[in-house]
């Protein structure tokens, strides 16, 4: 046996550019994995996606990232479509990574009515960040990418069960991103395929400064952790890299914290 199980699998990560899906994409390739990548940077991101990308292809591993909208059925099935073509009739991904974090980030009631969150934004919200999972794992199992022992693992965060201010189109989603995980587990069950949701903590990413007040939830955080950190990309990137070796077989259908039991915690110490 060698002792780099992973060595020369794919992993797709979606929302691969920073955050989880980066730190992520250097974890698996460390580990011998081939990564395929998508994210969406514009300009004004796009020098450190770029970076991002050479970091990982330094480590000499193959690659296949596409800058595209993950949201878009059409894209999602040229990416798709490349990716089958890369790995060849007999080609499998033995990791993917739902880690897509684009939604709106307004009441449900305002004052003035244009500044809550309209139908449009809901739905924008959930498809991107829910229901996006479900639809990507339906292609990848048409395309026969996926195989017996592949995995698939979203990224809820605590707000799926706790209320935050300007929180609430992606408290829903991620409500409803682990339910699709729940429901693809019992599913992909069948064909020895594991799914699982990972809960991290709270974790100074882009995703996180957008949210309005974030600096307090930093503050917070770092009260209530009984570890004294907030949790960071790494630990995420770490704890797949572990439920991705070809030894872990029956985890499945789970939310698997990555919080130092920071969730568990009501109220900080004083």
């Amino acid at each position: 046996m060698t002792d780099r199980p992973l060595q020369g699998k794919w992993a797709l990560i979606l929302g691969a550019s920073s955050g989880f899906g980066a730190a992520t994409g250097r974890a698996l390739a460390a580990a011998g994995m081939n990564i395929a990548g998508v994210h969406l940077d514009l300009r004004g991101t796009l020098p450190a996606a770029k970076a991002v990308i050479a970091e990982i292809e330094a480590l000499g591993v193959q690659t296949y990232f596409v800058n595209t909208n993950a949201a878009d059925a059409e894209k999602r099935a040229k990416v798709l479509d490349g990716l089958a073509g890369l790995l060849g009739p007999d080609g499998a991904i033995h990791v993917v990574m739902h880690s897509l974090a684009f939604g709106t980030l307004k009441p449900f009631i305002a004052d003035n009515p244009e500044d809550a969150i309209d139908q449009a934004q809901m739905e924008m919200t959930s498809n991107v960040m829910a229901h996006s999972l479900v639809y990507w794992t339906q292609d990848l199992v048409r395309r026969n990418l996926l195989t017996r022992g592949s995995r698939i693992f979203s990224m809820t965060s605590e707000g799926s069960t706790r209320v935050v201010p300007n929180y609430g189109a992606v408290s829903a989603a991620k409500a409803a991103l682990e339910s699709h995980t729940r429901q693809l587990a019992m599913e992909l069950g069948p064909r020895g395929i594991l799914v699982n949701a990972i809960q991290a903590g709270v974790t100074d990413t882009p995703a996180l400064r957008k949210i309005p007040g974030s600096d307090k939830m930093i503050d917070l955080t770092m009260q209530r952790n009984p570890i004294g950190r907030m949790t960071t990309p790494e630990d995420v990137a770490a704890t797949i890299a572990a439920l991705s070796q070809p030894n872990i077989q029956f985890i499945s259908g789970s939310v698997i914290f990555v919080d130092g039991a920071e969730a568990v915690v009501a109220y900080p110490k004083t």
